[in-house]
C-alpha cells in the first residue's frame, strides 16, 4: 500500500510531465528543478517524489 496523494500533486505532475521533459526518475534531481517554481516546500517534496515515480514506472514498462 502507497501513501495516497492528492488532487492537486497528481494534476500538477501530470501538467509538469507533458509541458516539459527534463524530469528524472530521480527525487533530488526533481526537488531541484521544482526548487525555482514552488512556493512550499512540502507540496514541492510531494510532487518531486511523485513525478519520480512515474518516470520509474516508465522506465520499467519499457525495458519489459
Amino acid at each position: 500500500m502507497g501513501r495516497i496523494k492528492s488532487k492537486l500533486v497528481k494534476r500538477t505532475s501530470n501538467q509538469l510531465l507533458n509541458e516539459e521533459n527534463k524530469f528524472t526518475g530521480k527525487f533530488e534531481e526533481n526537488k531541484k528543478i521544482l526548487s525555482n517554481t514552488m512556493p512550499s516546500k512540502k507540496i514541492r517534496n510531494q510532487i518531486a517524489g511523485f513525478i519520480a515515480r512515474i518516470n520509474k514506472r516508465k522506465a520499467n514498462e519499457k525495458t519489459a
